[in-house]
């Protein structure tokens, strides 16, 4: 078995890396990405000719690009990210004199094929579904810009020598997955025939060969057996058992069943080969349960294959009966003759009509679509080492680099801003001492209360 899995992967790797038809089918892809940082307000003062000690004038900085995702009718695959896999947007536009605002930056559209989910890689949390053409998400918030120091003149502070810097972009890593958007599947056991009837059914050609573990990627094609109602119905590599483990990259394979409305479940009933149909039919829905439940309460219409060269009819008259029993609507059928086929088609068109449509990550469902704000990262962060008390974190930085020091009114209110954000009271609790050393990125302060 661990041979055989082997092959499996070196022949899965061969596909997915070759050309079939011009298109090449990538179903999974990592990339970095990173919102703009807003631009910084401006410190100016407004200097005319009649009027030398003017107020305060510092226009406020620019909005940071965000990052899009857009679902793209041309885009069949995920092979662009293989190629480039970093995006970063512009910054906004600092902040200009006589209160002009700084520019806001472009956003960046990163384009996707219909049936793609986004995740962001270290929380798991889903960022989008995307299903439909058109459809945009925004995956990573641009930075605000900063404000300028005409902001912060007041009643005692005339004339302010602070503006306040532009606020981080995000950046992340992001996983990028594709989940086909089938209408209908067809699953069974490898070399069961539903290459074969894919091919017949549709303009699609796969590459079909008289062994097992054929098909290692999907394949999909239109059907229209009845005018004016077309259906995308894909091939789903055949499972093997422990699929649903990773066992033969089984969970690469599962994924694309996910989406589709209807399972057509196809089974050689010949009994050519010495299997039990009943047993095979119980193997791939126990996969399908055991990956994900919902997969195996799909409707199914099963495809009772290869009628057309029946060795044991006893075993064949079983399975049907057995499947009727359980509620399943069986098609005696065979894909190399094309017998009963068309029958079995109308009947999946017709009722394709009946099911609701597939939402594959539900409002109550544990991974619900997380929406991205701006300053993903506010938390202010405490170290202490040797009596060295460390403080660092996004809205901290802001506050260093909005800050000028030499300037006392500056000073003042950057010691203002610290307590108000709880800074000192949560060093007083950590056991800071007068004389201790404060460290806030490349600036010390000795602390005295």
């Amino acid at each position: 078995m661990g041979f055989i899995i082997a092959i499996i992967g070196i022949l899965y790797h061969i596909r997915v890396q070759g050309h079939r038809g011009g298109i090449m089918f990538v179903d999974k892809a990592e990339i970095f990405i990173k919102s703009g940082k807003g631009g910084d307000g401006r410190v100016s003062f407004r200097r005319e000719k009649y009027v030398p000690d003017g107020g305060p004038d510092g226009g406020d900085g620019g909005r940071g690009g965000s990052i899009y995702a857009l679902v793209d009718s041309s885009m069949r695959t995920l092979m662009d990210f293989r190629y480039k896999r970093k995006y970063a947007a512009e910054p906004g536009e600092n902040g200009g004199k006589k209160n002009r605002f700084g520019k806001d930056a472009e956003d960046w559209i990163i384009k996707v094929p219909a049936g793609t989910i986004i995740r962001d890689k270290e929380t798991g949390r889903v960022l989008a579904d995307l299903t439909e053409i058109g459809q945009k998400q925004l995956i990573a918030a641009g930075g605000k810009g900063g404000k300028g120091n005409t902001h912060f003149k007041n009643s005692v502070r005339q004339a302010p020598t602070f503006a306040q810097q532009g606020r981080m972009g995000q950046e992340f890593t992001i996983i990028l997955e594709l989940k086909m958007l089938a209408d209908v599947g067809l699953v069974g056991y490898p070399n069961v025939g539903k290459s074969t009837l894919l091919s017949v059914l549709t303009k699609a050609s796969p590459k079909i060969a008289n062994y097992h573990f054929t098909t290692l990627k999907p394949n999909l094609g239109v059907v229209e057996v009845v005018r004016g109602k077309s259906f995308v119905l894909a091939d789903i590599p055949g499972l093997i058992e422990g699929a649903s483990e990773g066992v033969g990259l089984g969970h690469d394979f599962l994924r694309h069943v996910e989406r589709t409305k209807m399972l057509v479940h196809v089974v050689d009933v010949s009994g050519v080969e010495g299997r039990n149909p009943i047993e095979d039919f119980d193997n791939i829905n126990k996969e399908l349960h055991q990956y994900d439940e919902r997969l195996s309460d799909k409707v199914q219409v099963i495809a009772a294959n290869k009628t057309d060269i029946i060795y044991d009819e006893e075993v064949f008259n079983d399975f049907v009966k057995e499947m009727e029993s359980r509620g399943h609507k069986v098609f005696p059928i065979s894909a190399a003759t094309q017998q009963g086929v068309t029958e079995m088609m109308q009947y999946v068109t017709h009722a394709l009509d009946e099911i609701e449509e597939v939402v594959l990550i539900d409002i109550d469902d544990a991974h619900v679509i997380y929406e991205v704000q701006a300053d993903k990262n506010q938390e202010i962060e405490y170290h202490v080492s040797d009596d060295v008390y460390t403080v660092s974190g996004n809205p901290i930085e802001r506050l260093v680099y909005s800050t000028d020091f030499t300037d006392v009114e500056s000073l003042r209110r950057f010691q203002s801003v610290l307590t108000k954000m709880g800074v000192f009271e949560e060093l007083r609790e950590m056991g800071i001492e007068d004389g201790d050393t404060v460290k806030i990125f490349d600036f010390e302060f000795d602390y005295y209360e």
